[in-house]
């Protein structure tokens, strides 16, 4: 079982310990990434904690990756789970925590699931993301599981852009940007930009224009199979942008560069421990009200 840790974070590490006992006294052998084991300074040396290579290859052995942090902790983590195709069990330590499937109050309870082995995987969709220059040449790739974001580089500047959908030209914008996101990513950054909230079983792909100075500019649903391509527009203001993938790995955008965005063969295996719908995870994370008035439930 790997043990995946915001080492920031004492209260993360104090989970971590705990968990790490739970499953050493169950027969498991936890593994931590070497690096994370040098910065927890010793809090787990008297556990028999195996350290994890750090290569993207490193999870192929292990049957969870129990990760302690919030959602920018787990998707951290996710690149490891994907290149391994190992099941992630995210323990918010965060604030809303969307990825999450258990609160840091619960690691007795997450302990004896694990151990039980009473966990479901549930799979995430994820794009694939590629940028060719304005020769077609590709330039950069990378995978999103909340969203792609191409924004402008400079604060006092916009993006001109062409957004095409399946090879067509859709809609030309002055804006701060475009986002593709996933049905995952849509509570995070494009639910923020005003895009709907998708259910994590439906395979769709999101586009969400950022500040478009245009009469069309709404967010679009797209089907699975479609692919999304913006194209950063030589004009005579033209400036260069910048595209992110989850907000952690990014590049510099030439005028005249295309960014492609397409559904990828990969799966995100997220572990879950509760059969609750995700309309109450919806109701719980946001805190919306759903009793009435009187008291009752409207």
């Amino acid at each position: 079982m790997a043990l995946l840790t915001h080492v920031g974070r004492p209260e993360a590490i104090t989970a971590a310990r705990q968990i790490a006992g739970d499953l050493a006294a169950a027969g498991f052998v936890p593994v931590i990434p070497e690096a994370d084991l040098l910065r927890m300074d010793g809090a787990l040396a008297e556990l028999a904690v195996e350290p994890l290579p750090a290569d993207a290859n490193s999870l192929a052995g292990c049957e969870l990756a129990i990760v302690l942090g919030g959602d920018g902790t787990i998707l951290r983590a996710a690149e490891l789970t994907l290149a391994s195709d190992t099941p992630l069990l995210g323990v918010n330590l965060g604030h809303v925590g969307f990825l999450a499937e258990a609160e840091s109050s619960e690691i007795g309870a997450i302990s004896e699931a694990v151990i039980a082995g009473s966990w479901r995987v549930e799979e995430r969709f994820v794009i694939d993301v590629r940028v060719s220059d304005c020769e077609g040449l590709q330039t950069w790739s990378s995978f999103a599981i909340n969203e792609v974001s191409i924004e402008k580089e400079a604060r006092e500047r916009v993006l001109e852009v062409l957004a095409s959908i399946d090879e067509r030209p859709i809609s030309r914008w002055a804006c701060d940007g475009v986002l593709v996101a996933t049905p995952t990513g849509s509570t995070a950054y494009a639910f923020s930009a005003g895009g709907p909230v998708v259910w994590p079983e439906v395979d769709a792909l999101l586009m969400v224009p950022l500040s478009a100075h245009a009469l069309f500019s709404r967010p679009l649903v797209l089907g699975p199979s479609s692919h999304v391509q913006i194209e950063l527009l030589p004009t005579p203001v033209a400036h260069q942008g910048v595209v992110w993938c989850d907000g952690r790995r990014s590049t510099t955008l030439a005028v005249g560069s295309r960014v492609r965005v397409q559904k990828s063969d990969r799966r995100l295996r997220l572990a879950r421990l509760s059969s609750a719908p995700f309309t109450d995870r919806l109701v719980h994370k946001f805190g919306l009200q759903v009793d009435g008035f009187r008291g009752g439930r409207a």
